[in-house]
């Protein structure tokens, strides 16, 4: 199905396609690196606070992903969750048809995922919490193409980190995982004051997005950080 697309652009910001994109946490530091950001998900995101297309996001990046200047794809991580294994949850694995797709587009992309996705991701670099001085670790992955992506240094974990689903002590770090209590206190740590449980324990950070953001737009696209292209 061929799904009309707002190409509309905000000035002269490059157009950032977030597939698979929930609740809008990479796109909210997508758009503090400098893009302009539509999303796509298969589901409505009413709290989405961007652009956004209810489509299925592989066929779209198929159709449509040449039209954007930078793509990110998180594909459902609930394939490689421990949480879902647990509980003996089922879930499709798309991260090899999203990077099929992502490759046809002949534009530069990153795919984000969970540490039990990382041997099908090709050379991925780790993204944590602590990099960002935020108070959850939240180990993320990401797979680039057509560029090369540096992390900042990794501080030590000298935090404990609350158990998962319990309420977090004084001095801990949360997990914002699974069935969480703690929704408001999740939104201040992660950045994301718009979300509800369902967003946060899905979503990254949008201090990693932004990070991706401000080194895709230097390496990958050949712009200054913070300045219209």
């Amino acid at each position: 199905m061929t799904h009309p697309i707002p190409i509309r652009r905000d000035g002269r910001r490059p157009l950032l396609l977030d597939a698979f994109c929930c609740q809008g946490g990479a796109a909210a530091g997508y758009v503090a690196a400098g893009f302009d950001v539509v999303g796509v998900d298969i589901a409505p995101q009413p709290r989405y606070p961007y652009r956004f297309i209810e489509a299925d996001a592989v066929a779209f990046i198929r159709e449509h992903g040449a039209a954007f200047d930078f793509i990110h794809a998180s594909p459902p991580c609930q394939h490689d969750s421990a949480c879902q294994r647990i509980q003996g949850n089922t879930h499709p694995d798309l991260i090899a048809p999203t990077r099929t797709a992502l490759e046809s587009t002949g534009r530069p992309w990153v795919i984000e995922n969970v540490a039990g996705a990382v041997p099908k991701l090709r050379e991925p670099v780790m993204l944590c919490g602590a990099m960002f001085s935020l108070e959850t670790y939240r180990h993320r992955y990401f797979e680039t193409g057509g560029w090369t992506l540096t992390p900042p240094g990794h501080p030590a974990h000298l935090v404990p980190q609350g158990k998962m689903g319990r309420p977090i002590p004084p001095g801990h770090y949360g997990q914002f995982v699974g069935n969480f209590s703690g929704v408001g206190h999740a939104r201040r740590v992660m950045g994301v004051p718009w979300m509800n449980r369902d967003g946060i324990r899905e979503c990254i950070p949008p201090a990693y997005a932004s990070w991706v953001g401000a080194q895709a737009r230097r390496t990958a696209l050949g712009l200054a950080v913070g300045v219209a292209a």
